[in-house]
């Protein structure tokens, strides 16, 4: 069946020892993609939407594989217009990346084996990571995760089917992205996880009670929450 099993093969934008400017191309292209796919609302509105205005009012946030930081410079800007105090830390295993919006909160880091203490933020998050990641090392990310969130948790993902494979395909020949880039969005889709796969893996990483399902036919998404 097609895409019953994920792809394995690396992406053009994982190889080591790119360029800054290939890195930073390539970053360029992932927010212009983010806007058109609105990937920062799960962390907004939605986010706002579930956890519950007055306990939004004050965050500490941490944000796994975030690359360069554009979400969590997207999430900031958006909750200061609705005043909302949110403090974002950025954490990503290439300094290059977090070297391309200096003077925010930078920790270059395995989001396998996390610098911080136990229940060190409030919500920690990921946007389009973990597909970069083998089987065992997603629990492992999703262990750590768990571990220095205090209160909630919000990972969210590529879904691996057709129809994902379509709607990136289309979005990303409109915004008219480099080869390589298509073929790292294409490579996205192939390398993603399923409902059942995520759900199995945060069983296996010891999170109670996570919530996951699909978003919009395309996205894996987990919520889960220490604080009741």
């Amino acid at each position: 069946m097609f895409l019953r099993e994920r792809a394995t093969q690396a992406e053009y934008c994982d190889q080591p020892g790119l360029p800054v400017e290939a890195v930073a191309s390539n970053y360029r292209q992932l927010a212009r993609f983010n806007k058109a796919m609105r990937v920062s609302d799960a962390f907004q509105r939605l986010l706002v939407r579930w956890l519950g205005r007055e306990r939004v009012a004050h965050l500490s946030i941490l944000d796994l594989g975030s690359g360069d930081g554009w979400i969590g410079n997207a999430v900031t800007d958006w909750a200061a217009r609705q005043g909302l105090n949110w403090r974002v830390t950025n954490l990503d295993l290439n300094p290059l990346g977090l070297g391309l919006r200096p003077g925010g909160r930078n920790v270059a880091a395995s989001v396998c084996q996390l610098p911080f203490q136990d229940g060190a933020f409030d919500l920690v998050i990921s946007s389009q990571m973990a597909h970069h990641l083998t089987d065992a090392e997603v629990i492992i990310h999703f262990r750590e995760a768990w571990r220095v969130t205090r209160d909630a948790l919000h990972l969210t993902d590529v879904h691996r089917n057709a129809g994902s494979l379509a709607v990136i395909w289309l979005v990303l020949k409109r915004l008219g992205v480099t080869a390589e880039f298509m073929a790292d969005g294409l490579q996205s889709v192939r390398r993603g996880w399923r409902v059942g796969e995520w759900k199995s893996m945060a069983r296996g990483a010891g999170i109670p009670g996570a919530r996951v399902w699909l978003s919009y036919g395309s996205r894996v998404m987990l919520r889960a929450r220490k604080v009741k």
